[in-house]
């Protein structure tokens, strides 16, 4: 059976590759580094049971409002579960269903383009018109991108430029935020999302509120450092013409997703899911790219019953997941060789880096866990592989959530599986 049409990419104005080949390769490199379970020995007897019970009993954590399970990839058999089907508010865990669906879709060799776009005519050395950079959602577009757009448009032959150099974000709605959002998460946890922002909205020292146009004030300095005189001001606009005159490509997506998981990075996660939701669906929107994550993990036949997938950072308070979800989604990237390496390699490892580098230090954990964190005042999460045996899923919720304690129980819970 063919994949459903929703699982392959579109071929719309950004023209991307999908290299799923080089997935595979990464796959075996990471199995290579990591290091080999021994051979099958699922022990779901009593005695692991009752140690990883015990490593999940902490003061001050309720536990009617925690779900714990713990799955051998090998056998596919559970060998701990609490819970398993309680909705929970997933704090950053809610990042690896976007991941999945990202990977699944794109491949990680994917790269997400910025174009400048004329509007006008090519008279002698002057370019008659305005210059417009089209961002289409790469959330680290940087300053030294913006001098490589500006040396490719003096190559085409341009000295001068009458018009205005104008940012276009339309490729995204005008929504800076996720619905369900604190108001302090915006700008404290995330710049405003754009499908055009230069240096994560940063400009002039401090974070702009319109990210197009601090994009096209600078790119118009680059144009100018370039050598090309420009008449016309700093704009917001949207493109009419489709002429390119330059083009920048993002990162590797698995390099972006590396900033999403290892790093717990909100703004690119909310930027690729629109980005996600303006390919597929043809909407630059949070709800298209949330939609577009669902369908894909329900393709992939991962549990749904009380999921709601609401953002990309799990910042929303309106984000929910399960425990069998989000062993389901790990289970699932396991289990195919095009992910499993870049899934892997996005993750944070035990003792040694991300959101994990100080936490898990000791043998048998050091190296063996890789997973996400997950962190917000109603949540605390930790989701991952340990050993390349087991998959597994820890979340507690509040009020009140112990965050000292909630990570005790979870570092405990993985030392246990660690150790078998």
């Amino acid at each position: 059976m063919g994949r459903p049409d929703y699982l392959s990419p579109r071929r719309g104005p950004l023209n991307p590759p999908s290299h799923r080949r080089i997935g595979l390769l990464l796959s075996l490199t990471v199995l290579i580094v990591l290091p080999a379970p021994a051979a099958a020995r699922t022990d779901s007897s009593p005695r692991l049971t009752a140690l990883l019970a015990r490593a999940l009993s902490v003061p001050h954590v309720n536990h009617a409002r925690s779900a714990a399970l713990a799955v051998d990839l090998q056998t596919g058999q559970v060998v701990f579960t609490r819970n398993r089907s309680l909705s929970l508010a997933p704090a950053s865990t809610e990042k690896l269903a976007i991941s999945y669906a990202l990977l699944a879709i794109f491949g990680p060799a994917y790269r997400i383009q910025t174009h400048v776009l004329g509007e006008g005519e090519l008279e002698g050395s002057t370019w008659q018109g305005d210059l417009v950079l089209k961002g289409y959602g790469d959330p680290a577009l940087a300053t030294p991108a913006l001098r490589r757009l500006a040396a490719q448009v003096r190559a085409f032959g341009i000295r001068r430029v009458t018009g205005a150099v104008v940012g276009d974000e339309s490729f995204f709605d005008a929504r800076r935020t996720a619905a369900g959002w604190k108001p302090s998460f915006y700008i404290d946890e995330s710049p405003p999302l754009s499908a055009l922002t230069v240096d994560r909205a940063s400009y002039r020292g401090t974070v702009s509120t319109r990210p197009a146009l601090a994009a096209a004030a600078l790119f118009r300095a680059a144009l100018i450092d370039a050598g090309i005189k420009v008449v016309g001001r700093a704009e917001v606009g949207q493109a009419t013409s489709d002429s390119r005159l330059a083009a920048v490509a993002s990162p590797p997506l698995l390099h972006l997703l590396k900033r999403v998981n290892r790093d717990s990075d909100n703004f690119t996660a909310e930027i690729l899911l629109k980005h996600l939701g303006g390919v597929q669906d043809g909407l630059g929107t949070t709800t298209a790219g949330a939609a577009a994550v669902t369908r894909t993990l329900a393709a992939a036949g991962i549990p749904l019953a009380g999921v709601r997938v609401v953002d990309g950072s799990g910042l929303s308070l309106f984000d929910r997941l399960t425990a069998s979800t989000l062993v389901g989604i790990l289970d699932a990237a396991w289990n195919d060789a095009l992910l499993r390496g870049s899934f892997l390699a996005s993750l944070a490892v035990g003792g040694q880096s991300g959101t994990l580098a100080h936490r898990l230090r000791q043998p048998p954990a050091r190296g063996q866990v890789f997973a996400k964190t997950g962190t917000t005042s109603l949540s605390s999460a930790l989701a991952g592989y340990v050993s390349g045996r087991y998959a597994f899923a820890v979340v507690q919720n509040g009020p009140p959530l112990p965050t000292w304690w909630c990570r005790q129980a979870q570092d405990r819970f993985v030392t246990v599986l660690a150790a078998q």
